[in-house]
């Protein structure tokens, strides 16, 4: 795929997890972080099953490490805890922003460091200064929003 396809993706893709997280926390609101995380889970499942029953295996033959299948428990902890934070002062925005600031940092770090079986890669002055400015655009949103 070109590049511009896959940032085109890429933005859907945080669109749609703005979208999730504001469903989800939705719930958390009225039914309690459990819950919260089981109907997204489960509608999620149903999807998956339709979605492989029309397409059917579409790639892959190979068996994925076990590490790999702990993606659905860290997936409901993602959901439960987003879900609480966005019910909070931090509001949807500060949930996600603080959210980027942590997926840009352990992905530094797994670089740095081959976790979880990827390729090293040590830090740039680019990295440090694009995950500083990520970190300083959360705090606007965060602290710089009118109360």
């Amino acid at each position: 795929m070109s590049r511009p396809v896959l940032v085109l993706i890429a933005l859907g893709s945080g669109g749609l997890l703005t979208l999730m997280v504001l469903c989800n926390s939705t719930v958390t609101a009225q039914a309690g972080p459990v819950w919260g995380s089981l109907v997204p889970h489960a509608t999620g499942t149903v999807a998956a099953v339709l979605a492989l029953a029309v397409l059917g295996r579409v790639r892959g033959e190979g068996t994925a490490p076990g590490w790999a299948y702990l993606g659905g428990l860290l997936g409901a902890l993602t959901v439960m805890l987003s879900s609480v934070a966005a019910n909070t002062a931090l509001a949807l925005s500060g949930t996600l922003a603080l959210g980027l600031v942590g997926q840009a940092g352990f992905g530094l770090a797994a670089d740095r460091w081959g976790l979880l079986g990827m390729p090293r890669r040590r830090a740039t002055w680019r990295d440090l200064l694009s995950l500083g400015l990520i970190l300083g655009g959360s705090a606007l949103l965060i602290f710089g929003a009118p109360r």
